[in-house]
């Protein structure tokens, strides 16, 4: 019922690749009849629909059937993947999670009871409607995680349309709205997606080569490290035709670099929220900040400039917050933006904003600037207390890799650079130096608010 136009798809697309996984094809036809083996599975055992499922997993044959399976049945999924191990006994608790299906390495599925007891006006709406649903939990960078509760049903809908087939990379997490996203994208469309046993940038680029990849839905952040890290040189990827990116503010200077190596391959900045789903959006130019973002089923407002959202797609609510929503049913994004006619250009979350003496510094800008001076690898910027201006700007600077560096020299460039490029309330009035990474399991950049 709630899958069957995606099980039309598979048919009419049976003999083509589904999925690559460790190397290995997986047909349409063969996706078909696992989401129809876990249908029996499930209808077998005592999971039934509006029970809450978390699945752990990353993007393999088995853990798409499963969520599809589930899908059809009306189950509430919550998929878990690694990169929130930590986190995973307060998500359980938080989604008061009744089964745990987990899908190990060698793509084996094991089911477990739980003691959850899901009672929540969220989840009551959905099984009073009969209609799937999927918790999401924001990756909670600057505090706690947040768990989105969506009508399942409403997020398959845009998915009808059909739109292009293309061979796509899972990059962005199983748990991650993007990567729930790409999935249904590339299924509804007849696509192939090429899963990732690590997202390194050199075995990401080795995929795009030899899977013949033609679009890769990432981060900023990747895609400063695979400019960092060279890959490009040791792989051809001219397969490629599209690099989307989005969850956090792309750095101008690293799209700038990137387009002028790679001026074939189309850029999309892309906009999406856990609690929203993905808009549809489109760039002035690959070289551009600057997008429209909307579509059918979505409208934006600009109020006091900050993006705000009404989208039908939206999540019921939190099941761990208060609503997010207007009493009119706008989103409030937290996103500051510029406009220019029909396009915005997202500057960066209120909540990272740095006062300084009553001016506004967005990182995001900062970090542009100090990310192309040489042996600067990474950037991250935030400001700390100060008695006299409120806030100061402060940076923390991974160095380059294999790269020795003066670095009381090193501050001195920073300043000068930066004296050339920003204002002075801009320019960082501490530096630190720190070789731990600055981003997170999903390739995303964990700031300090100060």
């Amino acid at each position: 019922m709630f899958i069957d136009f995606l099980l039309q798809v598979f048919s009419d697309n049976r003999d083509k690749e589904a999925i690559i996984w460790r190397d290995q094809a997986f047909s349409y036809e063969w996706l078909s009849k696992r989401v129809r083996y876990w249908l029996n599975e499930i209808e077998k055992s005592e999971i039934e629909s509006g029970h809450v499922v978390m699945i752990e997993a990353d993007f393999s044959p088995e853990s798409v059937a499963i969520f599809l399976a589930l899908t059809e049945l009306g189950g509430i999924v919550v998929p878990l993947t690694k990169s929130v191990e930590a986190k995973k006994d307060e998500f359980i608790e938080t989604a008061m999670g009744q089964w745990l299906l987990q899908v190990d390495v060698d793509d084996n599925a094991s089911c477990q009871r739980l003691s959850g007891n899901p009672e929540h006006k969220c989840y009551a709406q959905l099984r009073n409607q009969g209609n799937p649903g999927l918790v999401l939990f924001s990756s909670g960078t600057t505090g706690k995680s947040k768990a989105a509760v969506h009508d399942l049903a409403k997020l398959l809908e845009k998915f009808k349309t059909p739109r292009h087939a293309l061979r796509g990379i899972s990059f962005l997490l199983y748990d991650h709205i993007g990567g729930v996203n790409t999935l249904l994208y590339m299924l509804a469309n007849g696509g192939c997606i090429v899963t990732l046993e690590n997202r390194q940038p050199d075995y990401v680029l080795s995929a795009i080569e030899r899977h013949s990849v033609e679009l890769l839905p990432t981060s900023p952040t990747f895609i400063n490290l695979i400019l960092l890290s060279e890959a490009y040189r040791r792989y051809d990827i001219s397969c490629l035709k599209t690099v989307t990116y989005g969850t956090e503010p792309m750095p101008e200077s690293t799209l700038l670099r990137f387009n002028s190596l790679f001026p074939h391959i189309r850029l999309l900045q892309t906009y999406g929220l856990s609690e929203l789903g993905i808009l549809r959006s489109k760039s002035k130019e690959s070289s551009s900040l600057w997008m429209k973002i909307g579509g059918e089923g979505f409208d934006t407002r600009i109020v006091d400039n900050m993006l705000e959202i009404k989208a039908h797609s939206a999540m019921l609510g939190y099941l761990n917050a208060p609503s997010p929503f207007t009493e009119d049913g706008w989103f409030i994004t937290g996103d500051m933006v510029e406009t220019d006619g029909e396009y915005i250009k997202v500057l960066g979350r209120k909540s990272e904003i740095i006062n300084v003496g009553g001016q506004k510094v967005y990182p995001a800008e900062v970090e542009s600037v100090l990310q192309t001076i040489s042996g600067v690898a990474e950037a991250e910027v935030f400001g700390e207390p100060n008695a006299l201006l409120g806030h100061v700007v402060c940076a923390k600077i991974r160095v380059a890799d294999g790269i020795e560096l003066d670095k009381k020299l090193l501050k001195r460039t920073i300043k000068r650079l930066c004296s050339e490029k920003l204002q002075s309330f801009q320019i960082p009035a501490k530096i630190t130096f720190d070789q731990g990474e600055q981003f997170s399991a999903r390739f995303k950049k964990q700031r300090n608010i100060g």
